[in-house]
């Protein structure tokens, strides 16, 4: 970790043209709007400088503790000239106008963006939040904050707080999402592209036929509403579409090496049921860290998985695992070193880890010993303490009350943060394990994050109001592969099928069983099948698969898709294909299998040729072929349907990024 980031380092000290915010020695104009303190400037400066420059430090002499020792500046003069920024040192070092002395020194360069905040910001004449200090550097993101809703814009079209926040953030800043605004006319996606996005983001499954046109005929003004609240009370489909998710991030799978010495314990039972019950989130983390019987595997697994090195200890793994799933903190560089890319400490990491420990353990830096011994304590000690003499049981007990504590806003921010990254393709703080990077729109995430607590840690409450609002409905934007940098929010964001979404959707057009299931939780277990549609008595085909791909173990297909091995913490899987994934889905078994099977079973009650296409293409698509499309089709099967053109057919939809893709 050290090499690369300092390899990293000399790559951006190197070339400022692609880390500088200046082009070619231009500064960034000025954000032409009024600044917020809190909301513009704060996360700025805790992210940026206050590394070196707060709580004490004073590097070059320079303090940014108070707006006093800010206008003070350091030893090369003052820092800032009110109302000039133009003339600011300060603006000059962070635009890149000097290459041999780009601040901040180390991590992220500011965006232009930022810059034009911060020029605005001085211009403004440097309005800073009556009595804040950075005496103490604050932990971006920790206390809860409390977000007063805007009132509805003439013309607003939605009355949802996320839309209200967005709005006027969005008009504020002169932003337009999609060619449009969110008060006007936003291209809101259609009936079918909703319905098709929403059934894939709350249970994981596309929508039957006779589910689609249900919807697509009813008139009614909520129907989009109706349809979210029927989605999330189908709890055992909700449940087999989210047990992936938090099997990612809790490193639970079915089999494995532990699983064959008995060093590895499943949660599966307790995670199904969990989420089916839809157990209070804040209740979920504390039974996590202090364990039930059945929750224990998430501790035990990472026992399991043993000693690395010397400073990769299972306490120092469970320390990193902990704070990045639910504070969605990066400790793996700490627990070597001090991060050259954080705030975080090597103390840090190995305080948390020491609650893990069953005896005292001694830090190691870069894998030597040192001879010291970190203090016992929670990340945010300002929260609580933890025992040091307490037995490991009553340790953990302790660790659990201080996360979930309500005076931890961290702990809602970082799941609100990764539902919203879930739902609409990338989330408010990006990387989502990186939380104290600033948010691109702090109030909205700042208010989901309060909504939930307010509402008993209700993720189901959360869900629906972000799939509930018109910025999930907007048409989808296609972010290409480079939307980190200067993001702005347009709509949600084209995203690719998960592995299971994928094998589940082929599973439905196709009626057979991807694979037996390897888990079988009591949660999840049902009568009969989820869903029906037209002639599903005369043709078992279209009756929706019983078993999830959830459920199913790993086969070459299901990881050239992204299923991680969760043999470590994964909050996000790879976004972009890749060519293992294209040479799998074209010359791959478990696909060709699946499809030929399908062909074969459609074959058996194939119903006259123009017939048998819109079954498929309704099944496969929630909608019928376009008249090109149906010529096509009709010319592949031919008069007299067969098993080989109709597994043609199939393979041609499935390759389709319409087949691939959520819009």
């Amino acid at each position: 970790m050290r090499i690369i980031a300092t390899l990293a380092s000399l790559v951006l000290i190197g070339n400022p043209c692609v880390v500088g915010a200046a082009e070619a020695g231009k500064l960034p104009e000025p954000t032409g709007r009024q600044v917020d303190f809190h909301k513009d400037v704060l996360a700025i400066l805790a992210n940026s400088c206050a590394k070196c420059h707060a709580g004490g430090k004073q590097k070059g002499g320079f303090s940014i503790d108070t707006r006093e020792s800010l206008l003070k500046g350091g030893e090369s003069g003052p820092a800032v000239v009110v109302g000039k920024s133009e003339q600011s040192r300060l603006i000059e070092l962070v635009a890149g106008l000097e290459p041999d002395t780009i601040m901040p020194a180390q991590g992220p360069r500011l965006t232009a963006e930022q810059v034009g905040l911060l020029r605005a910001w001085i211009d403004q004449g440097l309005p800073w939040e009556q009595g804040f200090t950075f005496k103490k550097v604050p932990s971006a993101s920790l206390e809860p904050r409390r977000v007063t809703v805007p009132a509805p814009a003439a013309g607003s079209k939605s009355s949802n707080p996320i839309d209200l926040i967005l709005e006027s953030s969005l008009s504020s800043a002169g932003v337009k999402p999609a060619a449009t605004s969110l008060v006007d006319t936003p291209p809101v996606a259609s009936d079918r592209t909703y319905l098709r996005r929403v059934y894939l983001d709350l249970i994981g499954l596309v929508p039957s036929p006779d589910e689609a046109d249900a919807f697509l005929q009813d008139r009614s003004g909520d129907k989009r509403e109706k349809l979210v609240t029927r989605l999330l009370d189908d709890k055992q489909q909700y449940a087999a579409h989210w047990l992936t998710f938090w099997n990612d991030a809790l490193r639970n799978d079915y089999r494995g090496t532990g699983y064959i010495d008995g060093g590895r314990l499943q949660i599966t039972d307790w995670l199904a049921k969990s989420l089916a019950d839809n157990l209070p989130y804040d209740q979920f983390v504390r039974q996590l860290i202090n364990p039930t019987p059945e929750s224990a595997g998430f501790i035990k697994g990472i026992v399991w998985r043993g000693v690395v090195n010397s400073s990769q200890v299972p306490p120092v793994q469970a320390a990193q695992n902990i704070s990045q799933v639910f504070l969605g903190i990066n400790l793996k560089c700490a627990s070597c070193h001090d991060s050259f890319i954080s705030d975080w400490k090597l103390a840090d990491a190995y305080g948390l880890a020491s609650v893990f420990a069953d005896g005292p353990l001694e830090i190691h830096r870069c894998d030597q010993p040192t001879g010291k011994f970190a203090p016992m304590q929670f990340l945010f000690p300002q929260l609580g303490s933890i025992d040091a003499a307490a037995p490991k049981p009553q340790r953990l007990r302790q660790l659990a009350e201080v996360m979930t504590r309500s005076e931890n806003g961290r702990l809602a921010r970082t799941i609100v943060n990764r539902l919203w990254a879930r739902l609409l393709g990338r989330g408010l703080v990006d990387p989502v394990d990186e939380m104290d990077n600033p948010p691109w729109n702090a109030d909205l995430l700042d208010y989901l994050a309060g909504d939930l607590a307010d509402h008993g840690y209700n993720l189901k409450h959360t869900i629906s109001q972000i799939v509930g609002s018109r910025a999930y409905q907007l048409g989808s934007v296609d972010a290409g592969e480079n939307s980190r940098e200067d993001f702005v929010f347009r709509g949600p964001l084209v995203r690719r099928l998960s592995a299971e979404q994928f094998v589940d959707a082929v599973s439905s057009l196709t009626g057979i069983e991807y694979a037996p299931p390897a888990v079988k939780p009591a949660a999840l277990i049902t009568s009969g099948t989820s869903g029906s549609d037209e002639g599903s008595k005369a043709n078992p085909v279209v009756q929706r698969a019983s078993a999830r791909a959830s459920l199913v173990n790993a086969d070459p297909l299901l990881i050239a898709l992204g299923r991680s091995n969760r043999e470590q913490v994964v909050t996000e899987r790879p976004k972009t294909a890749t060519t293992l994934q294209a040479l799998e889905l074209t010359n791959g078994t478990p696909l060709s299998t699946l499809l030929e099977k399908g062909a074969k079973k459609w074959a058996e009650t194939a119903d006259e040729p123009a017939k048998l296409v819109e079954q498929i293409y309704r099944r496969a698509l929630s909608r019928t072929p376009s008249a090109a499309e149906r010529t096509l089709a009709l010319e592949l099967l031919g008069p007299r349907p067969t098993a080989e053109g109709i597994e043609d057919l199939m393979w041609a939809i499935v390759m389709l990024p319409e087949f691939q893709l959520i819009y």
